[in-house]
């Protein structure tokens, strides 16, 4: 038998109404309220056309690069080679 406290080891049950406002409340990040005016709405649309549009053609514009050849970190790889071997090759900044 355990003589002593027992009391602090034993699970507490979880509160039901506590869970049920924690899931309640507005959750974190930036609110977005959609506009109610013709003319805001019209705006917001075209933004997010336009957002869509450019980040369509940023990721083909990606995809080109990657599989028209050897990935590599550098801007020109064929830059890079004669630079190296060479002994006063000049630094650029990017």
């Amino acid at each position: 038998m355990v003589q002593g406290k027992t009391k602090g080891l034993q699970a507490k049950g979880g509160n039901a109404r506590h869970a049920a406002k924690a899931a309640s409340s507005t959750k974190k990040g930036k609110r977005n309220i959609p506009p109610k005016k013709p003319t805001l709405v019209k705006q917001a649309q075209m933004h997010q056309t336009l957002s869509a549009k450019i980040n369509k053609s940023i990721e083909t514009q990606m995809v080109a690069a990657a599989s028209s050849g050897k990935l590599t970190i550098m801007r020109n790889a064929t830059d890079a080679a004669p630079a190296a071997s060479g002994s006063s090759a000049k630094k650029s900044k990017s």
